[in-house]
């Protein structure tokens, strides 16, 4: 690395990183709040829907599970089936 480049890293590193996204109308807890919500109003239809019987209760935990997917929330290894 040139000496030039090895000087501007060192200083730098010391320094505090702000990203910034100019046209991101919303800040971080309400961005969660709003996608939270709209998770949640999935879950909600896919209990919802009556015309799944008993026996095809996987498929409304299948549905559960990838609407969690759908927000970048990890499933775990409940729906590992590989």
């Amino acid at each position: 690395m040139e000496l030039y480049q090895e000087i501007l890293l060192k200083v730098l590193e010391r320094e505090t990183v702000q990203v910034t996204f100019p046209g991101l109308r919303l800040n971080a807890d309400e961005i969660i709040r709003q996608e939270s919500y709209r998770a949640l109003c999935n879950i909600k239809s896919i209990l919802e829907d009556d015309s799944l019987e008993d026996p095809e209760c996987f498929i409304k935990i299948e549905e559960i599970v990838r609407t969690l997917e759908e927000v970048g929330s990890n499933a775990g290894n409940r729906h590992d089936f590989g």
